[in-house]
């Protein structure tokens, strides 16, 4: 049986370019106090010896891990997708690497991904909470040894904590208006449970719009469901059972709405003549689908790019991340062939 390779170590590097051993450390850990052209011939030294450098190791010393923690509720969703696209490429710049984890939309994984972020020593959170997340009970760990936490999209409001997000009332207002002014009278809201945020905004904006458009709001026109594929074309069977066949929906996402949209084409609706149809997040699915889905764009790469910048800075000591409560980033409606009845 072959031994294993010696571990390389400083001393070997040091003896082999005569240097000091506190020199190769300085050299390895671009410290200052040593001479450029002698840390890059440490550096290369290092690589043809095969040593590994102890980021643990390294990581005690300095207190920091330059690691961030990413949770968010699925992976398999197009926005969150470019949000982590958009944090890694901050995080990539600043030389901080990724753990991310996805809660499966349960406070139960939401708990033990923040355990295994606490026990992996990450110098700072960015999360986006669970449909059923009611406390952040399990983050306090972080909160009480000052590693800082940035909420967004589904946000919690904590004093220790900034939210990242977009007024998800005032799109949802003017999504429900522009149903309304093409014509809408009867408005169907698909959503999921009002427990997080961005679901009861955008109910709370549908409401507004309905009354500001002098539209009566019953229970029968409010959907709660997961808002996924299945829930689309469970919801559009729904639609078709009403008593009333509504003559709008706006579903709090892309998802739903497209599925709602195949559906009712398949039972020989037509969109938007029998009725119209709008979503939310302006996932790449909505240039697929005929027509062509209305919905609202923020860009889910602008988030991760905002959330990754703030808590990078407040790491790097630029930035007191106690000055930053909140930040409301730009949404705009985008109207396209499902919703347009009139000419706008």
């Amino acid at each position: 049986m072959a031994k294993p390779e010696k571990e390389i170590t400083i001393y070997d590097i040091a003896s082999k370019l005569n240097l000091s051993a506190a020199t190769v450390s300085r050299g390895l850990n671009n410290m200052p106090g040593v001479h450029t052209k002698t840390r890059e011939k440490v550096i290369e030294t290092a690589q043809q010896m095969g040593y590994s450098f102890n980021a643990f190791a390294s990581n005690l010393r300095t207190k920091r891990s330059n690691t961030i923690g990413v949770i968010v509720p699925r992976l398999n969703s197009n926005f969150m997708a470019d949000v982590i696209a958009g944090i890694e490429k901050v995080a990539n710049d600043a030389n901080f690497n990724l753990i991310i984890s996805q809660s499966l939309e349960t406070l139960k994984k939401e708990v033990s991904n923040a355990q295994t972020m606490f026990n992996n020593r990450v110098d700072g959170l960015l999360v986006s909470l669970a449909y059923d997340s009611d406390n952040i009970d399990h983050f306090e760990n972080f909160i009480k040894r000052d590693i800082p936490i940035i909420f967004f999209d589904r946000i919690y409001e904590h004093k220790s904590c900034p939210n990242i997000h977009i007024n998800n009332s005032k799109a949802a207002y003017e999504v429900t208006d522009h149903l309304a002014k093409q014509g809408c009278k009867k408005i169907v809201h698909i959503t999921a449970t009002g427990v997080r945020n961005v679901y009861e905004e955008r109910f709370n904006g549908y409401l507004q719009a309905l009354k500001d458009n002098g539209l009566t709001f019953t229970d029968d026109l409010l959907i709660i469901n997961n808002l996924s594929v299945q829930a689309g074309i469970e919801a559009a069977g729904m639609i078709m059972n009403m008593k009333e066949m509504p003559d709008g929906i706006f579903s709090a996402n892309d998802v739903c709405a497209i599925n709602c949209i195949v559906e009712l084409k398949k039972a020989g609706y037509k969109i938007p003549q029998d009725i119209a149809v709008a979503g939310f997040n302006n996932d790449q699915s909505c240039m697929v689908v005929e027509p062509n889905l209305t919905t609202i764009d923020y860009r889910g790469d602008d988030v991760g790019e905002v959330s990754a910048r703030l808590l990078i800075s407040h790491l790097t000591n630029q930035h007191d991340i106690q000055l930053t409560h909140s930040l409301v980033l730009r949404h705009e409606l985008v109207v396209r062939e499902s919703s347009l009845r009139k000419p706008i």
